[in-house]
């Protein structure tokens, strides 16, 4: 008779030689409850009111990528957490930003940053930033029985792509479309479109790493300026936003300390100009 392996205390054979370098695939096989998008919804009449994140943006500069967001969640018309972590390592050479809803956003980070662990340890290399960015639409994939009852995540993905020595931004719909931004820059999330229309006439293709930096902190305050969900840059609480930078020497975070140095210059700044920097008109 077979020895059952909870009494054994030993893992089914089938945990210890996965067939799949695709940790999502195995989890899929033996236990699709534990993923997000399989779980069952009570029955429920109206909006499903949950925290959200709000505004993520990237943009490109010759050598990396840099990926920011506001530090905001907001639940309906009121302010749910006022220094959430929306933007995450996904591995070495990529991060993801989160929007939309954020305790499913987080745990699918969490479960993104599994799947790239588990693809390294069994093929004994990295995926590709293409293959990188192909999962993670797969998983937003999954979710769409979730987002269609009100429960979306709209992630932002960015990293610096070791083969080809730049640094490159991919945009997804709540369906799992993926689209790589050409024009070197993107957001997502509630005040998107503010922060988008800021970086249009701010964003150069070839701005300095520091240049970078202030354009998108820039645009996160031009988004903050019209749009109530997105939380602008917090002197009194010190709450500043969270800004990384990836390049060939790997993801890096800002400290609090060049965060709020970026955020109070910006806002000495606008206190001559409230409307921020001016475009050139040719």
């Amino acid at each position: 008779m077979e020895a059952n392996p909870r009494s054994t205390g030993r893992l089914p054979a089938a945990f210890l030689t996965p067939g799949s370098s695709s940790f999502m695939d195995f989890l899929s096989d033996h236990s699709p409850e534990l993923l997000p998008g399989k779980r069952a919804l009570p029955p429920v009449q109206g909006a499903i009111e949950a925290p959200h994140g709000t505004t993520i943006v990237a943009a490109s500069f010759p050598g990396g990528v840099v990926l920011a967001g506001d530090r905001r969640a907001t639940m309906g018309n009121m302010i749910a957490q006022r220094d959430i972590e929306k933007v995450f390592p996904a591995d070495e050479y990529s991060a993801v930003g989160i929007a939309g809803t954020a305790g499913l956003a987080v745990e699918m980070v969490k479960l993104f940053q599994l799947e790239l662990e588990h693809f390294e340890k069994v093929e004994g290399v990295q995926l590709s930033l293409e293959g990188k960015a192909n999962r993670l639409s797969t998983m937003i994939r999954g979710n769409l029985g979730m987002a269609m009852q009100g429960l979306a995540v709209v992630p932002l993905f960015a990293g610096y792509d070791v083969d080809r020595d730049k640094g490159r931004i991919f945009s997804y719909d709540v369906t799992g479309g993926r689209s790589e931004e050409q024009q070197g820059y993107a957001a997502t999330g509630s005040g998107s479109i503010f922060a988008r229309g800021s970086l249009k006439k701010l964003y150069r293709d070839d701005l300095t790493e520091e240049q970078v930096i202030t354009a998108v902190v820039q645009a996160l305050y031009d988004a903050a300026d019209d749009d109530s969900a997105t939380g602008g840059p917090d002197v009194a609480r010190r709450i500043y936003p969270i800004v990384t930078v990836i390049t060939e020497d790997g993801f890096r975070r800002l400290t609090d300390a060049e965060s709020s140095e970026i955020a109070r210059s910006i806002l000495e700044r606008r206190l001559a100009e409230p409307d921020g920097p001016r475009a050139a008109l040719l």
